[in-house]
């Protein structure tokens, strides 16, 4: 069983990289750890969870399963401190009507948060929660 979570993130979106910052700066456990899509790790897991290698979407990875979309979003949101496991309720409801509303973030985050030419490089104090 692997020790510790694993986020894959698209690393050239802001609105993603805004996200690792957010989840960064609230794991004071360090229970996370991250990955951009982008990277040769990225790609390796998700090879090995036999997750297409076109997708350009959260992932997270918690016991050896894979999670994708909303359901990996709500999965994580319960291991983060304060309000934010009260997120994970919304598993409730059906995948089939939490993903689509996901989707059409996912799909317009360039438009409204923009692009970086390249992947968040890890400052050297963070460079251990990267894999």
């Amino acid at each position: 069983m692997q020790q510790h979570p694993i986020i894959l993130f698209d690393g050239v979106c802001n609105l993603c990289n805004g996200a690792v910052q957010f989840i960064i700066k609230r794991d004071k456990r360090a229970l996370f750890k991250f990955a951009s899509l982008q990277s040769e790790t990225g790609k390796k897991l998700l090879a090995e969870y036999h997750i297409p290698e076109k997708y350009d979407s959260l992932v997270l990875i918690e016991d050896n399963k894979a999670w994708l979309r909303s359901t990996a979003a709500l999965r994580l949101s319960r291991k983060l401190p304060g309000g934010w496991p009260l997120l994970y309720l919304f598993l409730i409801i059906p995948r089939f009507l939490r993903d689509p509303v996901y989707g059409f973030i996912a799909r317009n985050r360039y438009k409204w948060f923009g692009k970086r030419e390249e992947c968040l490089v890890p400052t050297a104090q963070l460079k251990e929660r990267f894999i």
